[in-house]
């Protein structure tokens, strides 16, 4: 008896709150007609007696409800692409090419672990006291400078070294020797592992460790740059071993440490691109066959050096800012000061990178073994061009490893514009101010 009680007392309240709501919602006035008159409490007070009759669950279709929070809408799964990891890429690749691909499998493996290992290191760069000059065993600043006259960072260093053992350690008898932007001579891997056993291989290998470790400073991008070659096996490599002219090189790369970090790849057959997956820690295919834009509206060169360019190289500039050049359109100047920055953007919108001779140096600072032969044959394989300004990169025959060539590197509509400014104009026509 009592619940049949309590629950027509409940029926009774819910009926009567309407009734509440619809009458005294409303007062008469003179003349018999109704206007609004606000009845918050009354309503107040009947919504909290249904709620304590029916529950918090219940619903009145005059009560507002929230909407659904917008963090469990953040926070719903992302659904992930499905993509090729970069160790099955390789995989596949290596039965697609046969025995020369299987040989470099292991290698590549090693220079993807150490593209993870120095992405780690960037980031965590300044945490961890790694910005700035080197320093001896003393703490005090290195004022001595390496081979190119560049005094060493601390990020140089570290990451010379990761490379170091990643190409030598990756496995026995594949790996003779490397050659290190870094480092004034070449070293076998039995020199770098400590065991006469990595002494001889079939390949040796030329690095950039960390190109525009100076913008770490400034949280820029920066890269590092790879080639590798073959040797005649069984002997010991010396440095004519390397001397070697690009045409000749079997695999290239690079690894782009920036707003996301990417592996760039060829192995003489088209470029490859593959972007590290925080989550899974994992390189994934997401640029399958880059092919760069025939010509396009970038050009990266450093203007700081512009009044000591040769005469071909400021008018070509010129043209392509006052949007005269053949290729028709204006160009707009992207310069970060990280080669591999510069050509990335360069091979994904098109345009051309720079780094020509100057008055103090004729030849340019790029080096030819660790950075423009590499990042030449990325822009070829890519359907893009590369060139002295005079002739192929590809084509040139080094005489020492840290040898030095005027780059440009790029669209094939640009670059081949370039040469002809460098064929019609002689150096030291003077530009019209």
């Amino acid at each position: 008896m009592k619940v049949v009680m309590k629950l027509a007392t409940a029926i009774f309240l819910y009926t009567s709150s309407w009734v509440v709501v619809s009458t005294s919602a409303f007062a008469t006035i003179p003349g018999g007609s109704l206007s609004p008159s606000p009845c918050k409490s009354t309503v107040e007070k009947r919504t909290s007696r249904h709620m304590e009759l029916f529950g918090s669950s219940f619903e009145l279709d005059n009560v507002e409800q929230p909407k659904k929070p917008i963090s469990s809408v953040a926070s719903s799964k992302q659904r992930k692409k499905k993509l090729k990891t970069f160790a099955r890429y390789l995989e596949i690749e290596s039965w697609k090419r046969g025995p020369l691909a299987r040989d470099m499998e292991p290698v590549l493996r090693s220079i993807g672990e150490a593209c993870k290992q120095i992405n780690r290191i960037v980031q965590r760069a300044q945490t961890d006291d790694l910005y700035g000059v080197a320093e001896d065993a003393n703490g005090n600043p290195l004022e001595e400078t390496n081979v190119q006259g560049e005094v060493q960072q601390k990020l140089d260093v570290v990451c010379n070294a990761i490379m170091l053992k990643q190409f030598c350690g990756s496995t026995k008898g594949i790996i003779a020797a490397v050659a290190s932007e870094e480092e004034d001579s070449q070293r076998s891997c039995a020199n770098v592992m400590g065991d006469s056993a990595f002494a001889l291989g079939e390949y040796v290998a030329v690095f950039d460790p960390i190109d525009g470790s100076k913008n770490i400073d400034a949280s820029l991008p920066v890269g590092t740059i790879f080639g590798l070659y073959k040797c005649t096996p069984g002997t010991k490599p010396t440095e004519e071993t390397f001397l070697q002219k690009g045409n000749e090189m079997v695999a290239a790369g690079y690894c782009l440490y920036s707003a996301t970090t990417i592996l760039v790849l060829t192995m003489g057959s088209g470029v490859d691109g593959f972007t590290l997956d925080p989550d899974k820690g994992m390189f994934l295919h997401t640029h399958p066959d880059i092919r760069i834009p025939a010509s396009g509206p970038i050009y990266s060169f450093n203007e700081a050096n512009f009044h000591d360019y040769s005469s071909p190289v400021q008018r070509y500039l010129d043209a392509l800012k006052e949007g005269s050049s053949t290729t028709g359109m204006r160009s707009n100047a992207r310069y970060m000061g990280a080669l591999v920055a510069d050509v990335h953007n360069v091979l994904i919108n098109g345009g051309i990178f720079g780094y020509p001779g100057t008055r103090p140096n004729p030849n340019g600072k790029l080096r030819l073994l660790y950075e423009g032969n590499p990042m030449a044959m990325i822009m070829e394989q890519a359907g893009g061009a590369a060139s002295t300004g005079t002739g192929r990169i590809l084509d040139v025959i080094p005489t020492e490893i840290h040898m030095r060539v005027p780059t440009f590197l790029g669209s094939i509509d640009n670059v081949y514009e370039c040469d002809q400014f460098h064929q019609y104009y002689d150096d030291d026509d003077e530009v019209d101010e």
